[in-house]
């Protein structure tokens, strides 16, 4: 479960636990150093990376407790329908998570956080999933 400032839970939310914007902000520059070369990914992706890194950054940033900076820049997340044009089968999920998972490794967490992070990552994933292959 995400933590999250609110009325009942005052205490810091895992995006100031983990250091605010910029955990993030490295996270996935480690996660789209490997996606820039792989095979698999890498024609689901325009050629500049820089839009496709801001957005992600902002939106985990966001869903872990950070202001809600990629909402204002572009509405409400709805990831299945941003993803829904393009094939996303178990071989691009398990590519996704691959190099997240080298990214999450890179950061530095620990455990429990380390865990609760890729529990999230393995569950958006699969969410995403669309075709088969």
């Amino acid at each position: 479960m995400v933590q999250r400032r609110g009325r009942r839970d005052p205490g810091p939310t895992r995006f100031e636990q983990w250091g605010g914007q910029p955990f993030f902000d490295a996270l996935v520059e480690r996660f789209y150093s490997g996606v820039a070369t792989d095979p698999v990914l890498r024609p689901l992706y325009p050629d500049d990376l820089t839009e496709s890194k801001a957005h992600l950054a902002l939106f985990l940033g966001q869903y872990w407790g950070g202001p809600p900076d990629y909402q204002a820049a572009r509405g409400h997340p709805r990831l299945r329908m941003r993803h829904a044009p393009f094939v996303i089968g178990r071989a691009q999920a398990d590519a996704w998570l691959a190099h997240m998972l080298a990214a999450v490794d890179g950061s530095g967490l620990g455990e429990p956080d380390r865990t609760e992070l890729l529990d999230y990552l393995v569950m958006a994933a699969g969410s995403l999933v669309n075709a088969r292959g």
